[in-house]
């Protein structure tokens, strides 16, 4: 394969309804795209980068700069010629962390390789499911308007729901949201913001245990795992780690200490695609739950995800829905929700593509070309 041209497209989306978590609301999404021109065709990229370095130190402005300065120039050399994508990626080694800029990289050449053969994201990665359950994600507010959220969600025809919750403001509502739907798949996130050293954190989180909820997503930091593994001694709930998992190795580091009943898994968070596929894969031989992740993605993004969330592993659903949950319109034909469920896409490559209309609202776009 060779890297001939590529763009970064930058757009920005509203988001349908806001969505508060314990690092703030998000309401805009800024969206970046990575296109290639190659000798085997085009490839399109989504880079999960959010608008501020809140849920990690990556941003959607840095991202842009590393892609622009780092990551694409050397697939643009004269000489770079590669047989594989993960050829390429290798080519990527010497720039360290960025691992959403990097699966925004990795999507767009596994996009340009697989559409060239005519085989699809899905069949690489080895999914099992033609269809994964949707899952809608309620952000954090007073009991009634998280039970109202809720509602809205079964009302769409969703049956399972993560709730965000703050320390010290969501206890009740959870509780209010479990009463009022008891047959409902119920998970919560705190994104880290529960600390070990506050005595009324381990009460509380001890009281969403009593829930009977799916999961407690990383209550703690994303670096405190010893944390995490005193927690999920106590608890009967499920506790899973998303932050803290950044790859193999934060990985093994958990499963040592004990530190996670499973992850929730997000290709964007680790580096991209195949590496959601190791983690996957070590998960079913340390007997972890794996949940499907989502990262607010837009439809290039999401079709990835679904592609993830369709691996044999995903046992304990996700919080990946529908393009119409987001944003309306989407930036690809939209994915939809069929009954509770939403489609793994099966065409060839990542399975979308960008409308035109879409592209034409971007508010910058950046050409580089060999040399």
């Amino acid at each position: 394969m060779k890297v001939l041209a590529a763009e970064i497209v930058r757009l920005e989306l509203d988001l349908v309804r806001p969505l508060g978590t314990s690092g703030g609301t998000h309401d805009r999404r800024p969206v970046v795209l990575v296109h290639l021109e190659t000798d085997q065709g085009p490839g399109w990229g989504e880079c999960a980068a959010l608008v501020a370095p809140h849920y990690s130190c990556e941003y959607a402005d840095g991202a842009e700069h590393v892609l622009r300065e780092w990551l694409l120039p050397p697939l643009l050399r004269p000489d770079a010629v590669f047989g594989a994508t993960s050829d390429a990626l290798v080519a990527l080694g010497g720039v360290r962390g960025h691992p959403m800029a990097v699966a925004a990289v990795e999507m767009a050449l596994l996009d340009a390789e697989l559409s060239s053969a005519g085989r699809s994201l899905a069949s690489l990665l080895g999914a099992t499911r033609r269809r994964v359950r949707a899952g809608a994600a309620i952000g954090f507010g007073d009991p009634d308007a998280v039970v109202a959220g809720v509602a809205a969600a079964r009302s769409e025809g969703f049956n399972q729901v993560k709730c965000k919750v703050v320390p010290g403001r969501s206890l009740e509502a959870v509780r209010a949201a479990r009463a009022s739907f008891p047959d409902v798949a119920l998970a919560v996130d705190a994104n880290g913001a529960y600390r070990r050293s506050d005595p009324a954190a381990w009460r509380e989180l001890r009281d969403l245990d009593a829930c009977g909820l799916v999961a407690i997503e990383q209550p703690f930091p994303a670096d405190d795992l010893v944390a995490h593994a005193e927690l999920r001694r106590q608890l009967v709930t499920p506790v899973l780690l998303d932050e803290s998992i950044t790859g193999l190795g934060a990985l093994d580091a958990a499963i040592a200490l004990r530190a996670c009943a499973g992850i929730s898994l997000k290709a964007a968070r680790v580096g991209g695609l195949l590496a959601a596929r190791r983690l996957h894969d070590r998960c079913v031989e340390s007997g972890l739950h794996v949940f499907a992740g989502g990262m607010l993605e837009a439809g290039l993004g999401r079709a990835c995800a679904l592609a993830v969330a369709a691996l044999p592993g995903v046992d304990l659903g996700g919080d990946i829905g529908p393009s119409s949950r987001y944003f309306d319109p989407d930036i690809t034909a939209p994915h939809l929700l069929l009954g509770d469920q939403v489609a793994v896409p099966d065409g060839p490559g990542i399975g979308a593509r960008p409308r035109a209309e879409a592209l034409r609202a971007a508010i910058r776009t950046t050409s580089l070309r060999p040399g």
